[in-house]
């Protein structure tokens, strides 16, 4: 094999999550043909700290978590890791609508690059909303001369290019504490990316995409879902529901602690209730509660199916807004730690009407068996996302902007850090 691959630079993504805090290390392979691929040599988990529903609460926490998380994944793979691509969640993303219109530059009207980026960065040219900066600008299509529906205008011949752009946005203040503990923890960043974009790439073939599929990442504070249809991104949205509140739930209706509520929801946890028996229980002190109390898995399925079926209640909203409630043919596909709840695929093919199954990772290598773990799901995708970049080819389904926050505060914190 040696002979046959040649491996290159090392790509590193960065999942801080409310529960978790997840590094993901990927290696560039490129073979005698030329041709790039990717191989997933490392994956680490830790206890997340300092953040509570998406948002850092503690910097020195959550710097902590994440520097643990990285020396653990230096250790595995070892080599330093220098950057890392970062994922960004949570209720601070909201995405808009913009179109750019450009006149073709060349004067035999054929349409290239740089016309297509400059029509891009035309539509970036908005009304940015309040304490917001731009992550992604994603073109949707393009039209040539009144001409829709283009794909891909290159080499075509026209006077006007128009590109229809869906924008996503994040707080810039969560950006900047973002920054600040990557930074603390000493590496660089590579580029902020929207974590449910990233993971979408990963866990759905271009098939998928062109027929019209929904990836839905349960994450613990919330839910984000994106849309494809016709190969590029429909809707995206992020619903203030996840994992953690079933694990509340448990907690409230079976009166007990979290901690022993979260072991209930991993170790015994059913979405569906139909067909478990009445007369099946456990002891919670076997789980860690100071008290003996007996419970039965009916109760406790009752309880996570009522919570989930609130969330795919949510999602079934989002693809009605958009007109397309049970009319993705590629269906819905889960990633994230909520999505390995026993019985998930089976309550949403009920709940949704559509196809179901569980998101893993399509086209990586992997010597880490965490590749089949779904709550990976987005940290792998962070780190294909950094291959497609880092490999040179341009992602077509997206535009990263300068980061102009991150790249002073860069500057900044390199002074103060010892």
């Amino acid at each position: 094999m040696a002979r046959n691959k040649t491996y290159t630079e090392i790509v590193a993504g960065l999942d801080i999550g409310s529960s978790a805090v997840r590094v993901v290390i990927g290696q560039l392979t490129v073979s005698k043909e030329g041709d790039n691929g990717l191989q997933i040599v490392g994956a680490v988990e830790v206890p997340s700290e300092g953040i509570q529903k998406g948002q850092i609460t503690s910097i020195e926490d959550t710097v902590s978590a994440v520097s643990s998380a990285l020396e653990q994944a230096e250790k595995i793979v070892g080599v330093p890791i220098e950057h890392v691509w970062v994922g960004v969640s949570g209720n601070q993303i909201i995405t808009q609508e913009s179109k750019g219109v450009i006149a073709v530059s060349r004067t035999d009207g054929e349409i290239a690059e740089e016309d297509i980026e400059r029509a891009v960065d035309a539509a970036k040219a908005i009304s940015t909303p309040l304490n917001y900066e731009i992550l992604h600008v994603l073109p949707r299509g393009f039209s040539v001369d009144g001409q829709t529906g283009i794909k891909d205008p290159v080499g075509m011949t026209g006077v006007r290019l128009e590109v229809d752009t869906k924008i996503i946005h994040s707080v810039t203040s969560h950006i900047k504490n973002l920054s600040k503990v990557v930074y603390r923890a000493g590496v660089d960043i590579d580029d902020f990316v929207y974590l449910i974009l990233a993971a979408g790439e990963v866990v759905t073939s271009n098939r998928q995409k062109e027929l019209g599929c929904v990836v839905v990442n349960i994450g613990g504070p919330t839910t984000s879902i994106v849309v494809y249809e016709d190969g590029d991104v429909l809707h995206s949205a992020v619903i203030p529901i996840g994992s953690a509140h079933i694990t509340n739930d448990l907690a409230l209706g079976l009166k007990t602690s979290i901690d022993v509520a979260e072991r209930v929801k991993v170790e015994y946890g059913e979405c569906v209730s139909k067909g478990i028996s009445k007369k099946e229980t456990i002891e919670l002190k076997d789980l860690g509660s100071d008290t003996s109390e007996i419970v039965t898995k009916y109760y406790i399925a009752q309880i996570i199916e009522a919570r989930v079926g609130e969330i795919l209640e949510k999602v079934d909203e989002e693809l009605a807004s958009i007109e397309r409630s049970s009319m993705l043919p590629a269906g819905v596909i889960f990633i994230g730690a909520g999505g390995k709840l026993n019985g998930m695929i089976d309550i949403a093919k009920q709940e949704l009407s559509l196809p179901a199954q569980l998101g893993y990772p399509l086209g990586v290598d992997s010597i880490s068996d965490k590749i089949n773990d779904i709550a990976f799901g987005p940290a792998i995708g962070l780190v294909k996302w950094g291959s497609v970049m880092t490999g040179g080819g341009r992602r077509k389904t997206s535009f990263n902007v300068t980061r102009k926050a991150t790249e002073k505060m860069k500057g900044i914190l390199k002074n103060l850090i010892p």
